[in-house]
């Protein structure tokens, strides 16, 4: 399955570096109080405790990964992780991490080579994905113990991308995807914020042999579209990744709902 990134860009490699930053300290800060064994309802089955393992657990494996421009699919997993006996401490083990990750990003080249499962073979694909992955969960935490949950539009809109960009290659661990398939059916997702991410869309097209990002087709928006789905940047977010449903009223949705309960019933991450 092959993908271009016809809609979006990556944002500049040192924002991603102050942006974990930031989503980690605020994880930290809405798990530290809570109740470790307190649920996770985005993610069923997991504790608070769990969910912050998990966050400070790869932040730590993409650490390794970059320091050693890994050229080769790992082998394992293992990592140091220092993890404290008491779960209790959790929230201050995943904080004191975030000098240890900002080192390793300041000091690699986003361009260097190396192994990703991803679309991009750089180092920049690492920093990119530990955001996302820090973001999603942090919004996960902060639900879980009742708090807001915002997202900017901006990196809401970069997620998107980094997530429609990506996707095609998630097989590795979310078999469901490679099963995705279609006839030349396209499916649209767009930003209607006011601002920065506003007019921003993505089109993937369903073929034999998988899917992949589409250009438009140059006929208007939505003309060549079997189902679209349109919501701020934030909202459509959450929804690839599970966390929204696309019947809730605050997205636009037009065409074929079959194609799309088809698109999420195979794209779980």
């Amino acid at each position: 399955m092959t993908t271009t990134n016809p809609a979006g860009h990556p944002l500049p490699y040192d924002t991603y570096r102050e942006a974990i930053g930031r989503e980690t300290r605020r994880f930290a800060d809405a798990v530290r109080d809570a109740d470790p064994a307190g649920a996770v309802p985005s993610c069923p089955g997991w504790t608070l405790a769990d969910l912050t393992r998990h966050v400070g657990a790869l932040q730590r494996w993409f650490c390794v990964l970059l320091s050693r421009r890994v050229q080769e699919v790992p082998r394992e997993r293992d990592v140091e992780l220092g993890l404290p006996e008491d779960v209790r401490e959790y929230a201050d083990w995943l904080a004191a991490g975030v000098p240890a990750v900002a080192a390793v990003l300041r000091d690699t080249d986003p361009g260097a080579a190396m192994w990703t499962w991803g679309a991009d073979p750089h180092a920049r694909f690492w920093a990119r994905r530990m955001l996302f992955e820090t973001l999603v969960h942090r919004v996960d935490a902060e639900r879980a113990v009742g708090r807001d949950a915002e997202v900017d539009p901006e990196p809401a809109a970069d997620g998107v991308d980094e997530f429609l960009v990506n996707l095609p290659y998630a097989g590795l661990f979310a078999p469901g995807v490679t099963r995705l398939r279609g006839d030349g059916e396209v499916l649209a997702f767009g930003c209607t914020d006011i601002g920065g991410a506003a007019g921003e869309e993505w089109r993937v097209r369903l073929e034999p042999d998988g899917f992949r990002l589409v250009a438009g087709d140059g006929s208007g928006p939505g003309a060549a579209d079997s189902a679209a789905v349109r919501a701020p940047a934030a909202d459509l977010l959450l929804l690839l990744y599970g966390r929204r449903s696309y019947r809730e009223p605050v997205f636009e949705v037009s065409g074929d709902t079959g194609l799309l309960d088809r698109w999420f019933a195979h794209t779980a991450f």
